[in-house]
């Protein structure tokens, strides 16, 4: 049998039913689905020096196990020496199989790693099912070897879900182990 990610067969069997019982849904189909995950991270120090983009690029393909893009900037800044074309950060999109193994190494070893850690905020979805995270350190990840990074940076990580209501993508979320606060 071809391997699945724990999560994707956790969803299939058990996440399915328990959104179903909770929204009533008619049709399988109906049931909210996790599309994609985006980890993304600016760099804004990069317009003095390129080499951080480079370093930004190969944390976040170690994290992701998926090659990351540079992000160039749209416009002219003349106040912070910026130029159109110029990259200003890194991101990387993942689905599928990958976005399920990332998902399920963050709720396992990354987020528990994160000190005082009790809960992700639950105010980070944005009206139409999906949900932003902020990391303030990017060696929360098991991946990134400490001794060779060269500077402490956060990232942002989003989950876009299929849901049409917030409530639905934080049901759906919960239900695949992201550890929301209690309040």
């Amino acid at each position: 049998m071809a391997y699945s990610p724990r999560l994707k067969e956790e969803y299939k069997s058990r996440v399915i039913a328990a959104l179903t019982e909770e929204f009533g849904y008619q049709n399988v189909m109906q049931v909210p689905k996790l599309e994609k995950i985006v980890i993304s991270k600016g760099v804004g120090a990069a317009v003095a020096d390129k080499k951080l983009i480079d370093y930004a690029l190969e944390e976040l393909t170690t994290i992701s196990g998926q090659k990351a893009i540079a992000t160039m900037s749209k416009k002219d800044v003349a106040s912070f020496k910026l130029r159109k074309g110029m990259p200003i950060g890194a991101k990387v999109t993942l689905r599928g199989e990958r976005m399920y193994e990332f998902l399920d190494r963050l709720v396992t070893s990354a987020l528990p790693r994160v000190r005082d850690f009790n809960g992700i905020k639950a105010t980070g979805f944005d009206g139409r099912g999906n949900y932003n995270l902020g990391i303030t350190e990017q060696i929360i990840f098991p991946e990134i070897n400490i001794d060779k990074v060269n500077k402490i940076s956060g990232m942002d990580i989003t989950f876009v879900t299929s849901a049409e209501t917030d409530k639905e993508a934080k049901s759906l979320l919960t239900e695949l182990g992201l550890p929301f606060k209690k309040n």
